[in-house]
């Protein structure tokens, strides 16, 4: 499909710049069946669930992957970790901006002593920049910054606000994999879980290592010509152990996120799934034409126009429906983006 019927008109103001109390933002529940779209509050989506239900979160910890150095003029670098390479922690594959300030052979001075230099960089334009010493969590805690993404506006540089770093991290995040959050689980709290459970409905948990290549651009005309990159996905056995109980009952698997409905998907898809602990790599690109065979229910914020995201919403809601709830959302003032409002397709 051409990558241009993905898009759609936001007004900036719409464009949420601060995370809101945890619980508290709105719900477009848009029924794909038949088009109704209804608008509840956040606190509401348990009501919405029953016995038998499943719902799968993505339980990534976002790392605190950003750094901010100066060059050899003094001027500011933002270098940002991707992952390390061969589990080398003082080898990173990282992006860099300005990126006419991190050439190849360029060094990059931050606080604390610590210096790198740029090894090479990649076709793509990824730096592999090493280190003097090893980057590993304590490290970042100290001198990383929250990765959030370009259209929630801070300083480059300046320290971190402490509801960002609270915000920008689920309540049931563990492992720190991710260079972004899973933001539909931004929405919950523990009392909500509770409430689901209550309701006879079931939570379980996977580790999707969410890479900027969720969040690429997409710079062809047609959805065809699109690559995600891979992506490494954790799916324990008792998830499905979950699952298997949720064909046996009629039940409804419920997916938070799109990471977690593209891991999902790309587990039912392969030869090796079973009911063991799986680990695998994905670099499943969900588009309008895609058969699905694992979830029956998203839950999902609103999406950037012509972005992997908003196509794959698109693909399970029905395009022409999931634009028209897109317009109402607008028409209605939602939030949009990472720290905006939800949307949940029944």
């Amino acid at each position: 499909m051409k990558v241009d019927l993905f898009d759609y008109e936001l007004p900036a103001r719409l464009i949420a710049q601060e995370a809101h109390p945890r619980g508290t933002s709105r719900l477009l529940v848009l029924d794909r069946a038949r088009g109704s779209i209804a608008h509840r509050p956040f606190s509401d989506l348990p009501e919405l669930l029953g016995p038998g239900d499943l719902v799968v979160r993505n339980d990534v910890r976002v790392r605190p992957a950003r750094l901010y150095g100066r060059d050899a003029e003094g001027r500011i670098v933002e270098i940002f970790l991707l992952k390390s390479i061969d589990g080398d922690l003082r080898r990173w594959l990282a992006l860099a901006k300005p990126s006419r300030r991190a050439k190849k052979g360029r060094s990059v001075a931050f606080s604390d002593g610590l210096s790198a230099v740029v090894e090479d960089v990649t076709a793509d334009g990824k730096r592999v920049v090493r280190f003097e010493r090893e980057i590993d969590s304590g490290v970042l805690e100290r001198m990383g910054h929250v990765p959030l993404p370009p259209y929630i506006r801070r300083e480059p540089g300046a320290p971190d606000r402490a509801e960002d770093r609270e915000g920008y991290q689920t309540v049931f995040a563990r492992e720190p994999l991710a260079v972004a959050a899973p933001t539909a689980g931004l929405h919950f709290t523990a009392e909500i879980f509770e409430r689901i459970r209550a309701r006879g409905a079931s939570v379980a948990d996977l580790t999707l290592a969410v890479g900027a290549g969720t969040f690429k651009p997409v710079t062809v005309e047609d959805t065809e010509a699109h690559h995600m990159e891979a992506e490494e996905v954790f799916l324990p056995a008792s998830t499905f152990r979950g699952i298997a109980a949720v064909r046996g009952s009629g039940g409804r698997l419920v997916a938070v996120g799109t990471t977690v409905a593209r891991a999902l998907e790309a587990a039912a898809m392969r030869a090796d799934g079973g009911s063991g602990d799986l680990r695998f790599e994905t670099d499943l690109f969900i588009a309008p034409g895609f058969r699905f065979q694992a979830i029956d229910c998203l839950l999902t914020n609103f999406h950037l126009p012509r972005s992997t995201l908003l196509m794959l919403v698109c693909a399970f809601g029905g395009r022409d429906r999931v634009l028209a709830a897109y317009a109402e959302a607008v028409r209605e003032e939602y939030r949009f983006y990472s720290f905006g409002d939800a949307m949940l397709i029944m």
